[in-house]
C-alpha cells in the first residue's frame, strides 16, 4: 500500500544521504593532509568493517554467506570502495574536493544509458530530459573549473576512473541484489575494499609519513561513522527501494553541495558559473526522480 508516510520515509534517507555523501570529499581532503590516500582508505575500511559487522551481529543479521554471495560482495567492495575511492582520492591530491564531487556526479547519465540494456529499466522521456538537464548543469561547472585552470588533468583522469567504477558497482548491485542483510553486506564490502587496497598501501606508501594529528583522527572518525556506515548504508537502502536511474539521479545534487562544503571547510574557490549550474541540476533531479519518488514505498 502506498502512503504519505512512505513518501516521507523515502525523502528522509535521500536528504541525509546527499549531505553525508557530498561532505565526504571535503572530509577526505582534511585526512589527506596527514596521511597518503591508500593507507588512509585501508585504515578507514578496516575500521568500518569492524563497526558494520558488529552492527550486523547486534541486529542478529550476521550469517555465513554462500560462496557466490561472498564473491558478489567482494566484487562490489572492490568496485565501490577500492577502485571508486582509491582512484578518486588519489586524484584529489591534485584536484579540488569540489571538482571531484562534480565529476563523480555525472554518473546518473551513464546509469541512465546503461540501465536499459543491463537492467531492463525503461528510460522515459521525462527521466531522459532530467538526465540531460542535470548533465548540462554539471557541464557548466566542469567548464568553469577546467577553463579557469583550477584542476590538474592527471588528477581528472584518476577521478574519472573512480566514476566508472561507481557506475559498474551500481549496475552490479541492481542486477544481482545481495541476499545478506544491509549491515553485513556493507561490512563485507568494506572488508573487501580494505584487503584490495592493503597491498598498494604497503608497496607504494610505506615511505610516506603519517602524521597522527587531531585533524587526521576526526577526519577518519567522520569518514568511518558518517560516510562508510551512514552514507553507504543509506545508499544501499535507497538502491533497494528505487530504480538505478532514479537513485543515481540524486548524485546531481553533489556539485552544489560539494562546492558548498569545499568553500565552507577548505576555502576552495567558487566561481559564479559554478553557482549557475545549480539551476539545471535541480530541475534535472526533479524530472528524473519525480515518478519513483511520488509512488512512495509499497508495503
Amino acid at each position: 500500500m502506498t502512503t504519505t508516510a512512505g513518501r516521507r520515509m523515502a525523502w528522509g534517507p535521500v536528504a541525509l544521504f546527499c549531505l553525508l555523501w557530498s561532505s565526504a570529499f571535503a572530509g577526505a581532503k582534511f585526512g589527506l593532509r596527514d596521511c597518503p590516500p591508500m593507507t588512509l582508505l585501508t585504515i578507514r575500511f578496516f575500521l568500518a568493517a569492524i563497526v558494520l559487522l558488529a552492527l550486523a551481529a547486534w541486529r542478529g543479521q550476521l550469517r555465513r554467506p554462500t560462496w557466490r554471495e561472498l564473491g558478489l560482495l567482494a566484487a562490489l567492495g572492490v568496485l565501490n570502495n577500492a577502485l571508486y575511492l582509491g582512484l578518486s582520492w588519489t586524484g584529489m591530491l591534485t584536484v579540488s574536493s569540489a571538482f571531484t564531487a562534480v565529476l563523480i556526479s555525472t554518473n546518473p547519465l551513464l546509469i541512465g544509458v546503461l540501465a536499459g540494456p543491463v537492467l531492463g529499466e525503461r528510460l522515459t522521456g521525462r527521466k531522459f530530459a532530467g538526465l540531460l538537464l542535470g548533465l548540462a548543469g554539471v557541464a557548466l561547472v566542469l567548464r568553469s573549473r577546467l577553463g579557469g585552470m583550477h584542476e590538474d588533468p592527471h588528477g581528472v583522469w584518476l577521478v574519472a576512473g573512480g566514476l566508472v567504477a561507481l557506475v559498474g558497482a551500481t549496475l552490479l548491485y541492481k542486477r544481482y541484489p545481495p541476499a545478506s542483510g544491509l549491515w553485513q553486506a556493507t561490512g563485507v564490502q568494506a572488508l573487501a575494499g580494505a584487503l584490495a587496497l592493503l597491498p598498494f598501501a604497503l608497496l607504494q606508501e610505506t615511505q610516506q609519513a603519517i602524521h597522527w594529528t587531531p585533524n587526521l583522527f576526526w577526519s577518519l572518525m567522520y569518514m568511518v561513522f558518517a560516510v562508510s556506515v551512514g552514507g553507504y548504508g543509506l545508499w544501499f537502502h535507497i538502491l533497494r527501494r528505487s530504480s538505478a536511474t532514479a537513485a543515481s539521479a540524486l548524485h546531481f545534487l553533489m556539485p552544489p553541495l560539494g562546492l558548498l562544503f569545499g568553500w565552507l571547510t577548505l576555502g576552495e574557490h567558487v566561481a559564479a558559473m559554478d553557482l549557475l549550474g545549480i539551476l539545471p541540476i535541480a530541475a534535472g533531479i526533479w524530472l528524473a526522480t519525480r515518478d519513483p519518488m511520488n509512488k512512495g514505498v509499497s508495503h
